[in-house]
């Protein structure tokens, strides 16, 4: 949260500046502890609506690229023989981002104190479980520059990943929506002004309008009538459904009803093993032992529902179960995949094998949305085509029988 403040220091100047922190208690700690003295606090993360403060969730996030660029200059300097709290105090002062920013100040003090880099890190609430544990796991074998490089080779690969799966679908909902703006605005401008037009004839004429044209324009001025109403009422579905969306449970729910999708379940399957093969792999390379590697993956795949399964996964394997077969048992991920594994549990090469499985279902998930795109590109076009044109016939067509009316 952003906060406005008036605060002194111990000669008595006094300055005015914004700071960030997660709260105003975190903000005066910290203030204090650089022995600054907090005079007035204002938040602004919120708008003022008739003199009442109105505070909106701001999500604390920082980018991915910056992120990363500061975990490749971390390995570099921890590479190039700097203590790591030297190398976080040069860091720190290069992070542009304000909230990245304060978290690693945080970061620098917890280390400088004596605390673990994993447990810093741990304690912002800001990074995900696999960091934290890859840190982890380099503090105790002493190889925290290699875990650093490894972590960045891994979210490359999945923002490489990401990046193509969004280049897949970019043009068909591109495509998707200029075709609803067309559509829109032949139904909220074109067919009311022919719709007058028409309506100047008379009952009789109007009577004689061919049933397609009754139709769109019935339609057509429905829609512009009571505009404002069905506004309200899909404005007040979307915030009903997104409140229950928020609900405990219910979000685990969705994902669980997607997953039984035709086609789109399988692909998100698919997408989901390629996530966690990709995760356990990376988790494993760094020395985290299997069962941890299972909880942490449960929690950075984002689906709950395959999450939720992996916490039954994690629960089997530390009782002694197989990865292969607990797998199995949860009817979720292919069975190629589960196939795979048991060949990396009986070599020893459990890393290595999901890493070729993740590499296999990312390729076939990018072949697979690269057909579904050009699979929808000319559907999408036709459709279109077929709409626009039944609205112009229809609003036409009125027009080519006066026109022969009045030849007669």
């Amino acid at each position: 949260m952003e906060f406005h403040c008036r605060v002194a220091t111990v000669s008595g100047q006094i300055s005015e500046a914004t700071y960030v922190a997660e709260n105003e208690a975190r903000l005066r700690l910290e203030l204090e502890e650089k022995g600054l003295y907090l005079l007035s606090v204002q938040n602004r993360g919120g708008l003022k609506v008739g003199g009442l403060q109105l505070r909106l969730p701001r999500r604390r996030k920082i980018p991915m690229a910056e992120f990363l660029v500061f975990n490749q200059e971390l390995a570099t300097l921890l590479r190039a023989g700097l203590p790591l709290v030297q190398s976080l105090e040069i860091l720190r002062r290069r992070v542009p981002n304000p909230i990245f920013k304060v978290a690693l100040d945080d970061v620098y003090e917890r280390v400088r104190s004596g605390s673990a880099l994993s447990e810093a890190f741990e304690a912002q609430n800001l990074f995900s479980g696999v960091y934290t544990a890859s840190l982890m796991a380099g503090e105790k074998s002493g190889s925290i520059e290699q875990v650093l490089r490894r972590y960045v080779q891994h979210i490359k690969v999945m923002m490489g990943v990401r990046s193509r799966v969004i280049s897949a679908l970019i043009y068909p909902v591109v495509l998707m929506s200029l075709s609803m703006v067309v559509v829109g605005l032949i139904v909220f401008k074109v067919i009311p002004e022919f719709g007058a037009f028409y309506a100047q004839y008379g009952d009789g004429a109007g009577a004689e309008l061919p049933l397609s044209t009754r139709i769109v324009v019935n339609i057509s001025q429905t829609l512009v009538g009571y505009s404002v109403p069905i506004l309200a009422g899909l404005a007040g579905v979307v915030v009903i459904g997104y409140a229950l969306y928020r609900q405990p449970g219910q979000k685990r729910r969705m994902h669980g009803w997607l997953l039984r999708l035709p086609f789109f379940g399988l692909l998100g399957r698919k997408l989901a093993t390629a996530q966690v093969a990709r995760t356990l792999a990376t988790l494993l390379g760094g020395g985290i032992p299997l069962v941890n590697a299972l909880d942490i993956s449960a929690k950075a795949v984002t689906n709950q529902a395959i999450g939720e399964g992996l916490v039954v996964v994690a629960r089997r394997v530390r009782e002694g179960g197989s990865l292969a077969a607990t797998l199995n048992e949860q009817h979720t991920f292919p069975h190629v995949a589960i196939e795979m594994v048991e060949v990396g549990e009986s070599t020893g090469a459990l890393a290595d094998m999901l890493n070729s499985v993740a590499d296999f279902y990312d390729e076939d998930n990018e072949t697979t949305l690269t057909r579904f795109s050009n699979l929808v590109q000319p559907v999408l076009l036709i459709v279109m085509g077929v709409v626009i044109a039944f609205l112009l016939l229809s609003l036409y067509m009125p027009l080519f029988n006066l026109s022969s009316l009045s030849r007669s």
